[in-house]
């Protein structure tokens, strides 16, 4: 069986409300959509009491999207 393809997206790049397209498929992922019809979230990913990551893998093309950006680092 072929392992899916993995990206990362960081979402400190990314504009507007967080909605990305799949690096694969182009589908459309928004974090707005809490029904996991277009994605299934597979596993946050914590340092400490942080959210470094979330893996996500798209239900059209079955690739796994690491997310990451979601803290601001300070000076």
């Amino acid at each position: 069986m072929k392992k899916p393809e993995s990206f990362t997206i960081d979402l400190s790049n990314v504009e507007g409300s967080g909605e990305f397209t799949c690096p694969k498929c182009g589908i459309k992922i928004s974090p707005d959509d809490q029904t996991e019809g277009t994605y299934t979230i597979l596993k946050p990913v914590m340092e400490g009491e942080n959210l470094e990551r979330i893996v996500l893998q798209c239900k059209k093309c079955m690739s796994r999207i690491q997310l990451t950006g979601f803290g601001c680092k300070q000076n």
